[in-house]
């Protein structure tokens, strides 16, 4: 999408003929949260291209499908849900990629000293100065 598209807002009567639908539908919607736009300061409601999708989204789901409202709205929750839930999933798949990197086993051996139950971990000098 581009930057110009993702900032685009219509007043309620423009979402409304984009979506095939009426404006009081709109209304509807908002009240019951199925889709709720940005708000201007004194109150206007700004659809995004987003939310005329979903509300495409809803139409679809309603006629050909045969959801109801309340279906409807379960599924669109559900499915931002999941969106989120999958990014937030890819953010600590990042995470523990990073973390396992910076946490990689230290070079040495491991050696037992005889009648002791401690085990240490033995590393060469690295920087020893020779004479």
């Amino acid at each position: 999408m581009a930057a110009d598209e993702s900032k685009e807002v219509f007043v309620i009567s423009v979402a409304a003929q984009l979506a095939g639908m009426h404006a009081q539908t709109l209304r509807t919607y908002d009240r019951m949260g199925l889709v709720i736009p940005q708000r201007t300061r004194g109150g206007g409601r700004r659809y995004s291209r987003r939310d005329v999708d979903l509300l495409r989204e809803i139409q679809r789901l309603s006629q050909e499908e045969g959801v109801n409202l309340a279906g409807i709205k379960s599924i669109i929750e559900l499915t931002r849900e999941n969106e989120q839930l999958r990014a937030e999933n890819d953010q600590l798949k990042k995470e523990l990629e990073s973390a396992q990197r910076r946490t990689q086993r230290p070079q040495g051996e491991l050696v037992h000293v005889p009648r002791s139950t401690a085990v240490v971990m033995w590393e060469p000098r690295r920087n020893r100065k020779r004479g």
